[in-house]
């Protein structure tokens, strides 16, 4: 192990931090809920316009660069072919990316909209039903992955193209802000990182440990209980520390491998064995329904209601403002881990690949699972609305999958595949905590810091959960993770400067994707510059040279 590899600052930091916002609400839960719910209004009223066209700008963003010349840039040396199969590889970036939240949601999000659909529309109409099976795959779509995606741009270009051995946000920020990258100001971009993704795992257990309790408790009669949902958390901590400390091919690769193939048994078995012709049918018109309106989506902000004699449902704020939050605050941590994950790739392959596997898998859930639900409810087979208003949505979910045929065994595969799922985003959350805290990742961080950070995501969580607290602290993530918005401007800003340099540098291009050799690039532009200063005097080049060690302090290390 080499000496001075911990990044002891960012470290530390994170962890305090997390400690200084966690200890208040379980000394003072009420007060703290209050604080932070008032935070979290202020922000998603006032700044929901700003989320809504950033996300907007992300999607359109990634689609110009995906063609660009800076999208045919190979991640990686030349000749050097994927690290993974397309299987793997879209199995790790979707399991990271969703985790058990897609079971959650994807299963009883319609019933939320039918009850309170958008637009004004009247609920429980044929129009509100429309809308309830279209707005989830709009919400975990195409703008969902493609604020997963941009972060993952400059990480992968400076570890992959610039052979920089450092995944870290503040680095990828470094073409913009320079040395305050490695200073107090790069320290912050990283411990605010690292804060939101904490606090967006305590989400996903938030949403993922109730409902795998309902799901054990259907099996085995076992009442849902505190000492269950502690049982469930120690039974998913031990998967994801095991899966963590063997690594990104031995464990983490198995683990979303076995993930994805249950997540395909289970979408064929309700397809085939579910009313097959429904759940097409109404995917399809969800899918033409939302390529219609998608610009409307993307921009609806409900402005009249606030104003005159209408009502004023807050559907933008409390739904699409609140989800593109959510990516906001994951958004990094997913960034690099596919950046991590994606060596051998061009930019536009990474970019697209993304993108499309990421909202396919999405369709498939809301649309094979969530339009199940959906018909037993208007079939009157099973009341979905009464279960989930009178007991609670992982209830009204197990019941749902307690519908099909053979329906111990579905529940018990969808209660395994409930855990497996929140297993695999904890031991690639994880992975990269202990990424981020490193000053250099070779290969892979050092494995007592993946094992340190996979309990340290589950005993702050465990800690809020006895205490009712949980859903706050996902909250107080959220407006932690505000800044982001700025950040990922900066993230995308610094990867077209780096890239676009680095290829006006380049001596040539292949024709279809090209590799970047960077130390090369770096050779040719220091001799560029000593025949340029060769022709002026001795005092402009002294000047000139004391400009490009404060532009390019790497280039001087090189």
């Amino acid at each position: 192990m080499k000496k001075g590899i911990m990044d002891w600052p960012t470290f530390l930091g994170a962890f305090i931090l997390l400690l200084l916002v966690t200890i208040p609400l379980v000394l003072f839960p009420e007060k703290g809920a209050e604080y932070v719910n008032q935070a979290n209004t202020f922000v998603t009223t006032n700044f929901g316009v700003l989320y809504l066209l950033v996300g907007l700008g992300i999607f359109f963003f990634l689609i110009y660069v995906a063609f660009s010349d800076n999208g045919r840039v190979k991640l990686g040396d030349a000749g050097e072919k994927p690290e993974f199969n397309n299987f793997s590889w879209a199995g790790m970036l979707f399991c990271a990316g969703i985790g058990s939240s897609i079971l959650y949601w994807g299963t009883i999000e319609w019933a939320y909209y039918y009850q309170g659909p958008p637009f004004g529309v009247e609920p429980g109409t044929q129009e509100a039903i429309a809308w309830a099976s279209t707005y989830g795959i709009f919400h975990w779509g195409p703008i969902a992955w493609s604020i997963y995606t941009l972060p993952a741009l400059p990480m992968a270009y400076f570890y992959y193209v610039r052979k920089k051995p450092v995944l870290k946000v503040s680095e990828a920020t470094r073409p913009l802000i320079g040395n305050l990258a490695s200073g107090p100001v790069g320290t912050a971009i990283d411990i605010l990182f690292m804060f939101g993704l904490l606090g967006g795992a305590g989400t996903t257990l938030a949403l993922g440990t109730p409902m795998i309790a309902e799901g054990i408790n259907e099996l085995t009669g076992i009442p849902v209980n505190m000492v269950m949902k502690t049982a469930i958390l120690a039974i998913v901590t031990l998967i994801f520390a095991i899966s963590a400390y063997s690594g990104l091919k031995k464990g983490i690769k198995v683990l979303s491998d076995l993930n994805l193939w249950l997540s395909i048994f289970l979408l064929a078995f309700v397809f085939m064995f579910g009313p097959t012709r429904f759940m097409a049918e109404t995917t399809t018109n969800s899918i033409g329904l939302l390529l219609d309106n998608f610009f409307h989506m993307s921009t609806w902000t409900e402005p009249y209601n606030a104003l005159g004699p209408y009502e004023q449902t807050s559907f933008p704020e409390s739904w699409t403002v609140f989800y593109w939050a959510w990516w906001l605050v994951y958004a990094p941590f997913v960034g690099l881990f596919v950046a991590k994950i994606s060596r051998g790739r061009s930019i536009r392959q990474m970019i697209l690949g993304t993108i499309i596997y990421g909202t396919i898998g999405s369709i498939l859930f809301f649309g094979i699972i969530g339009n199940y639900g959906l018909h037993m409810q208007l079939t009157g087979e099973f009341d979905v609305i009464n279960v989930l208003n009178e007991e609670g949505a992982p209830k009204a979910i197990i019941e749902i999958i307690g519908q099909l045929p053979m329906a111990w065994f579905m529940i018990f595969i969808f209660t395994i595949l409930a855990i497996i799922f929140l297993a695999t985003t904890f031991d690639s959350s994880s992975y990269i905590l202990a990424s981020v805290v490193q000053k250099e990742v070779e290969d892979e961080p050092l494995r007592w810091n993946r094992l340190f950070w996979a309990f340290a995501l589950c005993l702050m969580p465990l800690v809020l959960m006895f205490l009712g607290g949980l859903g706050t602290l996902q909250t107080a993530a959220i407006v932690g993770g505000f800044p982001l918005l700025f950040i990922m401007v900066m993230l995308a800003w610094s990867f077209m400067r780096a890239s676009s340099e680095d290829i006006r540098a380049s001596e040539h291009y292949e024709p279809k994707t090209f590799t970047l050799n960077y130390k090369k690039i770096v050779q040719r532009l220091k001799r560029k510059k000593k025949k340029e200063q060769q022709q002026k005097g001795p005092i402009d080049a002294h000047f000139e040279d004391e400009e490009k060690d404060k532009d390019h302090p790497d280039e001087k290390k090189d």
